[in-house]
Formats: structure tokens, sequence, C-alpha cells
């Protein structure tokens, strides 16, 4: 008895895997049909459907036609506009010059580096851990790809986001020149709070700060001057 039962199971066993071969050579042998019509555009004038039966145009848009979308649009006027005032506030501080070799820390988009560029500002830089061409590289914060003392005056609005800040504050004071500036702003803080970001700058000292409006929101404007180079 337990032999023919295993008899019946080699079978059944024997006969599951020709049918799966089976199907798989079918498989592997069917040209599927396509649905792109004959007279379909070629690349690089149609980017590849999502599926064979998907023969909808989608026209490829370079770069500089994103950016100019982009930068039209009412969201990045306004953001430009605010980064203009309050890069204007440090033109009246004498802190930036249109000869000013500036760098934009964690630039994001580059709302910051179109609006110094606007204002006559002959050499700005923007970095980022993701890139936002033609206006900010991609670079780390906390590992700038630049010599000591390369600029004159080193922005940033995110150092408080940064991972590690002690190192990218260390990073800030190296690639500014001796006598340069470095300019952080941070949500709306106290003179205490203030002090514990002070700390993070070993190489500088503070010049000023003050409370401003900024894209719509408060904000602790810190300017300090690099005492020494690196």
């Amino acid at each position: 008895m337990e032999r023919h039962i295993q008899r019946v199971l080699n079978k059944v066993s024997f006969l599951s895997t020709a049918i799966a071969t089976l199907i798989l050579l079918l498989l592997l042998l069917h040209v599927p049909e396509t649905c792109i019509p004959a007279k379909a555009p070629k690349k690089p004038h149609l980017r590849f459907p999502k599926s064979t039966c998907d023969f909808t145009a989608r026209y490829y848009l370079p770069l500089h036609k994103k950016n100019d979308r982009l930068w039209s649009s009412k969201s990045w006027t306004t953001k430009v506009s605010s980064y203009t005032r309050f890069f204007t506030q440090l033109y009246q501080l004498g802190v930036l010059k249109n000869h000013s070799r500036v760098l934009c820390v964690s630039a994001g988009a580059g709302h910051e580096i179109m609006a110094l560029t606007k204002m006559g500002v002959e050499d700005v830089t923007g970095v980022e851990l993701v890139e936002s061409l033609p206006l900010v590289s991609r670079a780390d914060p906390h590992n700038l790809p630049f010599f000591d003392g390369t600029f004159d005056v080193v922005i940033t609005g995110h150092l408080e986001e940064a991972l590690y800040p002690l190192q990218c504050a260390g990073e800030m004071e190296r690639t500014v020149r001796k006598g340069g500036v470095i300019v952080v702003a941070v949500e709306e803080c106290n003179e205490k709070e203030v002090k514990d970001i002070l700390r993070l700058f070993r190489r500088s000292r503070l010049l000023h700060y003050s409370h401003v409006t900024f894209k719509g929101r408060r904000v602790t404007r810190i300017v300090m001057k690099n005492k020494v180079s690196a």
C-alpha cells in the first residue's frame, strides 16, 4: 500500500514539474504585443511608456525650461523677495558688498543665491546635500570642499538642522577668511540661547544679533566676525 502511494506521489510530482516547465517555456518564448503606434515620436523626444499599451507622449523638458517654470512661480518669487529684504539689511550694516565672496551653506533650492545675484553680488556659491543646478552644488556642510579662508561672508539659515552643529560651525569658520563674517539665522531665541549658539563658533566673536522677520516668521539673526584663520 505504501509503495502504491509513493508511486502516485512520484507521478504527481513529475507531472507538476513538467507542467511548470512547459508554462515557463511558453512565457519565455511569448513576445508581447505592443500598442505603441508605429508613427510615435522616438527618443529623446519621448520617454519610455509606463506599459506596452500606454503610448501617451511624455515630452522631455530640458533643465533650463524646468527652472524657468519654477523661477516664475509665485512661491519662488515670494521667497526670493524675502531673502532680498534680509540681505538688504546686511548691506546696510556693511556686512555685504557687491565684491564680497559669499558662501551659502545648506542653500536648499537656491532662493538666496538668486537674491544675492540679482542684488549685484558678483561671487556667490551655494551648497546643499542635494544639488539644484545651476544655483546650488552638492556638498556636505560638515565637510565643505573649499580651501581655508576662501570666502568673505558665510551664511546659513539651517544650522539648527545640521546633524553635527559643532562640526558644521567649524567648517564655516574654516572657509571664511580672517576678519570675514559669518551670518546665522535661527528660530527666534533669547540671549541665553544666542550664547549657546556662539559657543559652537570657537574662533569667532559676536558683532551683534537682532530679531527680524524672515519668510513670514520671526528669526534671530546672529552676525559674527572670524578672529583667526583655521
